[in-house]
């Protein structure tokens, strides 16, 4: 794609990627964009780059609107590779530039580059920057999601370059926001965000809270809201800051998530009359086997999901396997505001379903105890009890629910 201008003579000069699949371990079906931005004015500047794999894009994108050597300016928001690592191709075509960048961002990218042959100057919340007609003012974001991370504000244009916050993982012909809801849907965007949210920013709530209170405390006038991955949001910027404060709040649907893996199939036949039973309860409900999801759509699952029940088998009295690495993957996102509660089959001995209990008390989550365990094979009578585990889950859950 080319360069496209995003308001006056701002223009995103990034690359798409329609290929990529695995980011990270975080799967992404629809691929991204590594989006940055350019800013003609007196003194043009550059905010962000690209992956390397597709700094050749953007060099072609910057030079169909200026020559890189007249680029004054360079500002780094956030050091991963999938923004950072074409710095050193810029600043070969730019050797005036000086690089905007915080202290932490400064530390982290001389591990990767020798930064004594760049003039680098850092920053931190409230410095500016003036490159002519506009003032650039840079907010620090430690922890959104890396330390090294900040914002930049472009205040003459009202447009916030929010890095990673606010984006998403969408490959997509459309730049912005009503483009894409225009050519797709609402909801396939908003399913976009809550994605990236649950796999990437579940963490970090009362950081993103506290950051977006800063914003409304500085008195910033958002007209466009433009992130390093996925749509920019012209249309209603607030639409994006509204859903980031319920997420953080920990919104979430009246729902249950089944979240299981199964050996012989035994833990599955008891996940089939658990669902029956939180649906005659009036919630709603989604069966997910593991081994046939990818770890980052499980994950956006139960993020959705008021409540969320595992079913593992036992082997070698713990947890099978696939259970075990998605329950350690979610600790380390630290949800909160959700209910929990485990069922599962074993042979000669248990073991899975304790351990399950005991990694939700790790997380400090409600549980809804105690499980419920079948030995071998599900019997019509363990299935009426698999029936009941369900409603009385259900009906904890809009208990739950209701506090929010």
């Amino acid at each position: 794609m080319k360069a496209v201008e995003v308001k006056n003579g701002i223009y995103w000069v990034g690359a798409v990627d329609w290929a990529v699949r695995d980011f990270h371990g975080y799967v992404t079906p629809r691929g991204t964009s590594y989006n940055n931005y350019l800013i003609m004015d007196e003194e043009p500047a550059l905010l962000d780059t690209v992956k390397y794999d597709f700094a050749d894009i953007t060099v072609r994108n910057i030079r169909s609107v200026v020559d890189p050597a007249r680029i004054r300016h360079v500002v780094i928001n956030h050091i991963e590779n999938d923004h950072a690592t074409s710095i050193d191709r810029i600043m070969e075509m730019s050797p005036d530039a000086v690089i905007y960048i915080t202290e932490k961002g400064r530390k982290g990218l001389g591990r990767f580059f020798d930064l004594s042959r760049w003039n680098i100057r850092v920053v931190k919340t409230g410095d500016t920057l003036n490159i002519g007609r506009r003032t650039l003012l840079f907010i620090e974001t430690p922890m959104l999601h890396w330390p090294d991370s900040m914002m930049t504000y472009i205040k003459e244009d009202k447009v916030l370059i929010s890095q990673d916050g606010f984006g998403q993982h969408i490959a997509s012909s459309a730049r912005f926001d009503d483009e894409f809801i225009g050519c797709e849907s609402a909801s396939a965007l908003d399913d976009a965000v809550v994605d990236y949210y649950a796999n990437i920013l579940m963490p970090f709530g009362q950081i993103i809270k506290a950051k977006i209170a800063e914003i409304e405390k500085l008195g910033l006038e958002i007209d466009i809201i433009a992130p390093d991955h996925g749509v920019i949001w012209r249309s209603d910027p607030g639409r994006i800051l509204r859903m980031y404060l319920d997420m953080a709040e920990g919104k979430a649907d009246l729902s249950v998530s089944i979240i299981y893996d199964t050996m012989w199939e035994s833990t599955k036949q008891m996940s089939l009359p658990i669902a029956e039973g939180i649906k005659d309860e009036g919630v709603g409900c989604k069966v997910i086997k593991l081994r046939a999801t990818p770890m980052s759509a499980a994950i956006k699952e139960f993020w959705k999901s008021r409540g969320c029940l595992i079913g593992t088998p036992t082997l070698n009295n713990l947890m099978y396997p696939s259970v075990a690495e998605f329950l350690a993957h979610l600790r380390g996102l630290r949800p909160k505001g959700r209910i929990m509660g485990a069922f599962g089959s074993y042979g000669w001995g248990g073991g899975a379903v304790k351990e399950a209990y005991e990694e939700f008390k790790k997380m400090r989550l409600e549980v809804f105890e105690p499980g419920l365990e079948v030995l071998y094979k599900p019997s019509s009578e363990d299935e009426t009890k698999c029936y009941d585990f369900g409603r009385e889950f259900a009906k904890r859950v809009k208990e739950c629910h209701a506090k929010f």
